[in-house]
């Protein structure tokens, strides 16, 4: 793995599981499917039936980011442990951003400090999977997956996107190349294009009229997966037209993609796209974004306790930036859309030799936008004076967080739940108003 700067990062495990993972996601049967890779960021869609309605950002940070060094504990006795087992890369107290009660913000997240002040910005700590899984492969696969020992391969997004049995591919959409995450995957149609233009069918060039009336006169009467596949895409390719002429680069008064909002690097251009798809207003009800490279065993920091520097900062100073930009470029939208953040595990509590942090347990999740009941962190707090094997020791289920987020945006999923989360009963965690 190569970090935003170029330099080395991670275990040899993520990468290949990275690989493995990517190459394991494909199509569906009946369906076609596709995955959206901008660098390391790569995004997926889902959409709903209805305009106007509220859309969920699933933000998730690939590699097992440092939830205790984006949100920092600061009561006394924890302090004292935070400085005593990470004595070169613990964040100071005195650096970060909203102190107040018992945690801070990682000073990098200052450009979304006053949506924490405004009550729109929150967190949960000690949030993570049932029991710990150290592997990036298997633990990205449980989390997404979200049904504990069923062998059926659906994710929970794909599983609450087939709550509508009228779901069209446009229901989930993804940009940018064939594969897609296991909470995308399964039985609910899905559609895959390279990018939002290009789902302009003026690619047919002159007579695209004539070549998609051919296409639809050789399908016309295949009953096969293929047949139905073709017919189902000319038919959402000519619904989104408009959002593809919109985004078009060479579009006529610009384009409805506002790459230069924001700062470069690899979350620029997938919430970019993001933005623009979700002012067009067709729809959409979930985004998925892949934000990596927060596999640290090495250069978290650089061993001076300076949070400016090192591969930490680097990363939250991108993903603040990035998610400030977004909200302002949403405009009047971004009053339905809520951003919540997730990783496939934490770190550990103890720094390691190289200035960083090995795979762990216990995280935090974030909670951006509309419906958040923000300006504090959510979640019973273990302490750190009570470690899982080492490990922050996690309190809350993120399946409980992902519940609570869907019922708020959309109460009409509320009785969806043992088909969304099977077997699972959340708790209340009060992180949405």
């Amino acid at each position: 793995m190569v970090t935003m700067n170029g330099a080395a990062c991670g275990c040899r495990e993520f990468r290949m599981s990275r690989r493995r993972f990517l190459a394991t996601t494909g199509a569906a049967a009946g369906v076609m499917t596709a995955g959206s890779l901008f660098g390391d960021a790569f995004r997926q869609v889902a959409y709903g039936a209805t305009t106007g309605g509220n859309v969920v950002v699933v933000l998730s940070c690939r590699g097992g980011a440092d939830g205790l060094s984006l949100v920092v504990p600061r009561h006394a006795d924890d302090r004292r442990l935070l400085d005593k087992l990470r004595p070169s890369i613990a964040v100071p107290d005195a650096s970060l951003v909203v102190p107040g009660g018992d945690f801070g913000l990682h000073p990098e997240l200052a450009p979304l400090a006053p949506m924490w002040q405004g009550g729109s910005f929150g967190a949960v700590h000690a949030v993570g999977l049932p029991a710990p899984n150290r592997s990036h492969f298997d633990a990205m696969e449980v989390l997404e997956d979200a049904d504990p020992g069923s062998s059926a391969r659906s994710g929970w997004i794909n599983r609450m996107i087939g709550l509508d049995s009228a779901a069209v591919p446009e229901d989930a959409v993804q940009l940018g190349s064939a594969l897609l995450p296991t909470s995308l995957y399964g039985a609910a149609p899905a559609l895959g294009a390279p990018s939002l233009d290009s789902l302009n069918l003026e690619d047919f060039g002159s007579g695209a009229a004539a070549r998609r009336a051919g296409l639809r006169q050789i399908w016309a009467t295949d009953t096969g997966v293929l047949g139905d596949s073709v017919r189902s895409t000319l038919d959402t390719a000519e619904r989104l037209e408009p959002v593809a002429k919109a985004a078009d680069p060479k579009a006529v008064g610009g384009s409805s993609v506002h790459l230069d909002a924001y700062p470069k690097g690899p979350l620029q251009e997938v919430l970019a796209n993001t933005a623009a798809l979700i002012r067009a207003d067709v729809g959409t009800r979930v985004v998925t974004v892949d934000y990596g490279e927060w596999d640290m065993h090495t250069g978290l920091g650089e061993g001076d306790r300076d949070p400016s520097k090192g591969l930490m900062a680097e990363q939250v100073r991108h993903l603040a930036g990035s998610l400030n930009a977004f909200f302002t470029d949403l405009g009047a939208a971004a009053a339905r859309v809520t951003v919540v953040t997730i990783s496939e595990f934490g770190r550990r509590v103890q720094e390691n030799g190289d200035h960083g942090v090995d795979h762990g347990y216990g995280n935090a999740m974030l909670l951006l936008g509309a419906g958040v009941n923000g300006g504090q962190v959510h979640g019973p707090w273990p302490g750190l004076a009570d470690l899982n094997d080492g490990d922050l020791a996690t309190r809350t289920d993120y399946r409980s967080v992902l519940w609570e987020v869907l019922v708020s945006r959309f109460p009409e999923v509320s009785g969806g739940r043992a088909q969304v989360f099977p077997g699972f009963v959340p708790e209340t965690v009060g992180a949405m108003s």
